[in-house]
């Protein structure tokens, strides 16, 4: 039986082929990076190690680290002349401060004492930084307002922001939101809100009992009728409240089945039901949706039924599909099916829908499937898509693609090992605009004609302690912004050390890899130039308190000699809020790329 070893280099041999050129030196680098300090006391401990993005086989052993998270960082090339005696401080007494843990560990930590939100990116809005003046915020800052809170959602653009807070009311702020009251303000209450989606000047929000509401984002128009009593269902608001909204009711609805999930982009939104049925609507009031994404064949404003105007359609061209996903882009649509079809519509000017653009016909307003197959045309690979994503012009998707043996006679390349029959490879693949980057390919591309393949995202592995076993590592989310973009990984994650035991013993969470344009510093490199391939960035800055007011001030994670620092997520648990005194609550940290912004929240 082959070991652990022979498993992981034979499961990375194949990518490692691929390597050329500046790619081996960016390999180099990550290998150098992730390369493990030594343990004091081997005898007593085998702990096991994390390789992100790589393979470690073997407990502790030496030269066993293997990459695989190539093209991801290009630091200069240091010389390795192996462990120095100056860090040999295990014997030392064992009570430190915990600053001088690892970044990783301190980052974790932190959110979970002290949770909030951190934005950056466009401030001409006064969203991201509502206290300041700066046109642009070029590093993760904390939002004072939502300091020490837990979210259940969050969404912003670069003129206003939304947010759902513990209790499910909706927060507001921006100057698209109040001129001269631009702070967060606490604006729709008592609808128990779980989800938020938002369109050019439009909120959607999506209720536990999967009531839908749509909610201007001006406070004036909230505040405009309010003494005018609902009348009849085409009435332009719904119900006499502090705040106007309306009311998004698909009809037809079956017994027991109701919407969970919404999505929108500036003038449409989808609503996806518990029986895997779509709806879709208008949710601006400026515009009707012109260019398709509806999905309902020849619907336009004038011949639009009888009604409200942003009454909800069923997506017919799904019914024979039970849908599990649904993402939208400004003006596109994509939907997931249960068997792993994807089916997109709407404005495909830059290949977004996953074909060649028609420049005569660039709008599809029928769902039409995409051919997934024909990507992995002579191959030994069969593909099935596992999620999907959109944002501004683009769309990306993930693929399980499971190693088979071809027909003989077949247009299979070549015939499949036995060992590697069954073998499943993660790859993510992009189609769109690309000429910010945003397509995440390394290369700058203004329209697709087909799908391109991330391959710094894709064919992953990492070594599973618990299985024994070298396992993909998958994208646990993706999130598309404008023009920009991240990956949230579904690397091996570690939240159970109590971090007083030695500096091996630290907590980590997921990776998070950023690309794309950063014209407004979305992207928190610190930089302003766009990146086309996914990269880290540094750690979030870590709060210092004083008693229990506001956070005096912020310093920045101190990088030690020797470790890699960079922006980890934390992954959900039960902890104890202030600082282990608090209450106790299940959280967990989202990142969300808006409309020329970023944030990462802490989330209930």
């Amino acid at each position: 039986m082959a070991s652990p070893m022979m498993l992981a280099r034979t499961a990375l041999r194949p990518q490692a082929r691929r390597m050329t050129g500046n790619s081996k030196q960016w390999a180099r680098n990550v290998s150098r990076r992730f390369r493990p300090e030594p343990e004091p006391q081997p005898e007593k401990k085998n702990l096991g190690l994390r390789i992100l993005g790589g393979v470690l086989v073997g407990g502790v052993a030496a030269g066993a680290a293997l990459v695989a998270y190539p093209m991801l960082t290009a630091e200069p090339e240091k010389k390795h002349v192996g462990p120095e005696k100056a860090e040999l401080v295990f014997e030392k007494p064992r009570k430190k401060p915990v600053s001088e843990l690892s970044a990783q560990h301190v980052q974790v930590k932190q959110s979970w004492e002290h949770p909030g939100v951190y934005a950056w990116g466009s401030n001409a809005g006064k969203v991201v930084a509502p206290d300041s003046d700066e046109p642009v915020i070029k590093t993760p800052r904390r939002i004072s307002y939502f300091d020490d809170q837990i979210l259940r959602d969050l969404k912003l653009d670069r003129n206003f922001g939304a947010a759902i807070d513990e209790k499910g009311n909706l927060v507001q702020w921006g100057v698209a939101f109040d001129k001269e009251h631009y702070t967060p303000t606490v604006t729709l209450k008592g609808k128990d809100l779980v989800k938020l989606a938002i369109s050019r000047d439009r909120i959607i929000g999506l209720a536990s009992n999967g009531e839908v509401y749509s909610v201007p984002v001006a406070a004036a128009d909230q505040r405009a009728g309010q003494q005018k009593e609902a009348t009849s269902s085409s009435s332009l608001w719904s119900s006499q409240l502090p705040i106007n909204f309306r009311s998004l009711k698909p009809k037809n609805l079956g017994w027991g089945e109701k919407i969970v999930d919404v999505r929108s982009g500036l003038e449409h939104c989808l609503m996806l039901t518990s029986k895997g049925r779509v709806f879709s609507a208008a949710s601006s009031s400026e515009d009707f949706p012109s260019k398709g994404q509806l999905g309902i064949p020849g619907l336009s404003w004038t011949n639009r039924p009888a009604g409200p105007y942003d009454q909800p359609h069923e997506v017919t061209g799904l019914s024979g599909s039970k849908i599990k996903e649904i993402a939208t882009g400004d003006f596109h649509s994509l939907a997931l099916d249960a068997d792993g079809r994807i089916f997109s519509f709407g404005d495909n000017s830059f290949g977004q829908l996953g074909f060649q653009n028609d420049t005569e016909h660039p709008y599809v307003d029928s769902p039409t499937p995409l051919p997934i197959n024909q990507l992995y045309h002579g191959t030994s690979l069969r593909p099935k898509v596992t999620s999907i994503a959109a944002g501004g012009q683009n769309s990306f998707f993930t693929v399980d693609a499971r190693a088979f043996q071809a027909p003989v006679g077949s247009s299979a390349s070549s015939l499949v090992p036995a060992k590697d029959l069954g073998r499943i490879n993660v790859e993510t693949w992009a189609c769109g605009e690309g000429i910010h980057g945003n397509l995440g390919t390394g290369k700058w591309t203004h329209v697709s004609v087909s799908p391109t393949k991330v391959k710094a995202l894709s064919n992953l592995f990492e070594f599973d302690e618990k299985s024994n076993s070298v396992v993909p590592i998958r994208l646990s989310r993706l999130s598309v912004g404008t023009d920009h973009a991240c990956a949230v990984m579904d690397n091996v994650t570690r939240v159970s050390s109590s971090g007083s035991k030695s500096e091996t013993d630290t907590n980590f969470g997921a990776d998070v890899l950023w690309w794309g344009g950063n014209e407004h510093y979305q992207l928190g490199t610190g930089k302003r130039n766009n990146v086309n391939v996914p990269t880290y960035i540094a750690p979030l800055d870590t709060p210092v308190h004083h008693g229990h007011g506001h956070h005096a001030q912020e310093n920045r994670l101190v990088k030690r000699e020797g470790e890699t620092n960079r922006f980890q997520l934390t992954p959900r648990k039960t902890v104890r809020l202030d600082g282990g005194k608090g209450r106790s609550v299940s959280v967990e940290q989202k990142v969300e790329c808006g409309r020329l912004v970023s944030a990462v929240y802490s989330a209930a």
